[in-house]
């Protein structure tokens, strides 16, 4: 059983105490299990040529399906046991005007996303996913809603004097971060082995490994990283400026995205119409600002660049 839906973003910006965080882990973990045994709904492209039909299906069963991962501010539980985050925000208005009233979560792990899009046991992908060249491969992208820095965290008062992935290869710090997360390949650059990297399910996994002396360092983005610190009223841990990583030797800021089968660019196309609308009014940021993002994190950019 899916958590109840709501038509707005009431609550988005209320602060989550530690308690609530790990409960709404929890909740997402039993969400996830039970959506697992009902991907037998799910529904195949009958029109594979020109674009797909799936829009036209999903306005006429008014449900889209929703793959989503257990990432703050992005996808989460929230205290009061509902499913929330600023992509289902944004997915709640999109495919409204589109002509399909309803979303229901499917919750999963966030490296489970994209094989779960392209075996249809959802329909799309509304996790914040960063745009990556690799992933543009397996997976068509709608222009991407932020463009993202990173920052870790660390304990209080930095006492290894962590502020990139640069400082951590030169320190020996224990770096953690989440399974899947670009962040592995911005450590990577750095000269940074994946096998020395503790990998966890998300931020707070994170937040707890530092406060417990498994990990010097968590990072990832600047926004899922202050929040989880501001919101757990940590005592132990803090969290650094944020920065801009470096990949394939150039700056590289990250990008975040809904994510769609290949064949379906109609309703890609459809979605994009809807979002660049939201983009030129500032309701887009409007609606992601109580989640944590601020205005420079904001972005043109579109996926055909970000995917080059």
């Amino acid at each position: 059983m899916a958590p109840p839906q709501r038509n707005n973003t009431a609550g988005a910006g209320r602060r989550l105490s530690r308690r609530s965080l790990l409960a709404g882990a929890a909740s997402l973990s039993a969400v996830s299990a039970l959506g697992a045994t009902t991907a037998c709904s799910r529904v195949s492209s009958a029109d594979t040529q020109n674009g797909g039909d799936l829009l036209e299906r999903l306005k006429a069963q008014g449900t889209v399906k929703l793959g989503l991962a257990g990432e703050q501010p992005y996808s989460y539980i929230d205290k009061d046991g509902e499913l929330t985050g600023s992509s289902p925000a944004i997915a709640r208005v999109i495919f409204e005007r589109l002509g399909v009233p309803k979303v229901q979560p499917f919750p999963t792990e966030f490296n489970s996303l994209i094989p779960g899009l392209n075996s249809q046991q959802f329909d799309v992908v509304a996790a914040g996913m960063y745009i990556t060249p690799v992933r543009c491969k397996q997976v068509l992208f709608a222009d991407p809603e932020y463009e993202m820095r990173d920052a870790f965290i660390v304990r209080k008062g930095n006492p290894k004097n962590l502020h990139n992935y640069e400082d951590i290869k030169k320190s020996g710090a224990k770096m953690a971060t989440g399974t899947g997360y670009a962040e592995i390949a911005y450590a990577a650059e750095a000269g940074i082995k994946e096998s020395e990297i503790l990998l966890l399910p998300d931020q707070l996994a994170g937040l707890l490994a530092v406060e417990q002396g498994r990990a010097d360092v968590f990072a990832g983005t600047a926004v899922t990283v202050r929040n989880v610190v501001r919101q757990t009223k940590s005592r132990k841990a803090e969290f650094t400026d944020a920065f801009t990583p470096k990949l394939d030797g150039k700056p590289d800021l990250g990008t975040g995205a809904f994510a769609f089968r290949k064949t379906e660019t109609k309703l890609r196309d459809a979605f994009n119409r809807e979002l660049h609308k939201m983009k030129k009014s500032g309701e887009l940021f409007r609606l992601m600002k109580p989640f944590g993002f601020v205005e420079d994190e904001m972005t043109d950019m579109t996926a055909k660049e970000r995917c080059a």
